[in-house]
């Protein structure tokens, strides 16, 4: 039986509901709307969804709010596209440092965000094809890291398990299967989301800051990501495949 990817969509709107749930069912996807972290967090507790479209403001648990919850629970991997009524880069940044995987301003055409919604779909389903080598399932080992390719999470040096969003992997992956090398930004967002930068872009190093927190990293003396001047982020560290999977 074919998948039918089910969207849900929190807001406190009801027009954007209604509008947003009428034009994803139109186009082939299911769809549940709620208005507020509340009723979120009643039906995640008892089904599950493939993307989740949150609201920035909302009265209550605000889509900050919620979205730094849901990456740490049982939908941490589900991609989440925030939307806000405001364009402050700020709202952008915030929202992407919480874990959000892309963000859309209102006003915008249900016609964007249904191209929005296929983009994190694919990037959450799909490596880029140049992660695409080792996919049978590896222990990669570096410094005092393992990164479990099967299970996508690091692994510390007291065997504890440190689980990633799906965005922190992929970036990750980018890294440790191309170490010692220097990569731009325009490379980095190519590799793990498949698109060019836009002007003043800055989700990529928000992203490298993420990283560096799981491992520990200082970012001004990083042991692992280190930050080449005019040109982009380099992985210092080399790079060991420990066993097959």
């Amino acid at each position: 039986m074919e998948h039918i990817d089910h969207i849900l969509v929190v807001d406190d709107d009801r027009e954007i509901r209604e509008l947003v749930s009428s034009y994803l069912k139109k186009n082939g996807l299911r769809v549940t709307a709620v208005a507020d972290g509340r009723q979120m967090r009643a039906f995640l507790e008892a089904n599950t969804v493939d993307l989740i479209i949150l609201d920035l403001m909302m009265p209550g648990d605000d889509g900050l709010v919620l979205s730094r919850e849901l990456r740490v629970g049982k939908n941490k991997a589900t991609p989440i596209v925030m939307l806000t009524a405001r364009s402050d880069e700020m709202d952008r940044i915030i929202g992407l440092e919480m874990g959000a995987d892309d963000y859309l301003a209102k006003p915008f055409s249900a016609r964007e965000l249904l191209a929005r919604i296929k983009a994190v779909l694919r990037r959450a389903r799909m490596l880029p094809p140049n992660l695409q080598i080792s996919e049978a399932g590896q222990v990669l080992r570096f410094g005092d890291w393992k990164l479990d390719t099967t299970a996508r999470h690091l692994i510390d040096a007291d065997g504890t398990a440190i689980a990633l969003s799906g965005a922190e992997y992929r970036l990750l992956r980018v890294f440790v299967d191309h170490p010692q090398r220097v990569l731009n930004r325009d490379q980095l967002l190519n590799l793990t989301q498949g698109r060019e930068a836009e002007l003043f872009d800055r989700s990529i190093d928000l992203l490298v800051s993420r990283v560096r927190q799981r491992l520990g990293d200082d970012a001004r003396e990083p042991t692992y990501i280190k930050t080449v001047r005019s040109e982009g982020y380099v992985f210092s560290t080399p790079v060991e495949i420990l066993e097959p999977r």
